[in-house]
């Protein structure tokens, strides 16, 4: 069986068991995915499987390589693409491209790892970047939210990894052990427990957790 689909994530919310009892969930659409393309040691050096999700419409939005490679295995127009590794390949390399896979790969209850990227905040100073308490906030400090010195004697420079202002957010994170609550099979839609990367309509990865938990 295939290891994860691509989804995309819809939102925060709250859910209610049977017991009344109030839970935090993720909503999730999964899938539909497609096998686009097969890899194997002979051919590539490793042995892989490509899906792809996301149906677009227009044909504009896709280069011609994808385009042409989709239209002659007869797929649908796809927009993103995950290559899913297999260091030890079996009964999975059995699947053909082409081949539909959808969240009935996932069962109620199970655990579950997904990856995506963060939030994108911008350029930000060293207070909201790396928690620095900053100076003093009384009138004519002039150090309110200045990072301080970064230099040293010796070397006459900044060292690597100096802790500075710059980018944040916008990198990939994967969170493990999320567990599914509640599966919408007519709908591809999944609820899982807690947080997950990113803002409303990110493309994430979902996968079976590796590491299974104890909660």
């Amino acid at each position: 069986m295939i290891k994860g689909l691509l989804g995309k994530k819809l939102g925060m919310m709250t859910y209610f068991d049977e017991t009344g009892k109030a839970i935090s969930v993720s909503a999730v659409e999964v899938g539909p995915c497609y096998v686009t393309q097969i890899k194997t040691k002979e051919t590539d050096g490793y042995f892989a499987i490509q899906i792809g999700y996301d149906m677009i419409v227009k044909e504009k939005n896709l280069n011609k390589p994808i385009t042409g490679h989709l239209k002659k295995h007869n797929l649908p127009l796809l927009k993103y693409f995950k290559e899913i590794r297999y260091s030890n390949p079996s009964e999975e390399f059995k699947i053909n491209i082409g081949n539909e896979f959808k969240i009935d790969i996932f069962k109620e209850g199970e655990f579950i790892d997904v990856t995506g990227n963060t939030k994108g905040k911008g350029f930000q100073g060293v207070v909201k970047r790396h928690g620095f308490k900053g100076g003093p906030s009384s009138h004519g400090s002039m150090q309110h939210r200045k990072v301080g010195s970064v230099g040293a004697t010796s070397p006459q420079g900044t060292i690597k990894g100096t802790k500075m202002a710059g980018h944040m957010g916008n990198k990939q994170l994967t969170v493990q052990n999320l567990k599914i609550i509640k599966i919408f099979s007519e709908k591809n839609i999944m609820l899982v427990k807690g947080a997950i990367p990113g803002a409303e309509n990110n493309t994430i990865f979902i996968r079976k957790a590796i590491k299974k938990s104890a909660k």
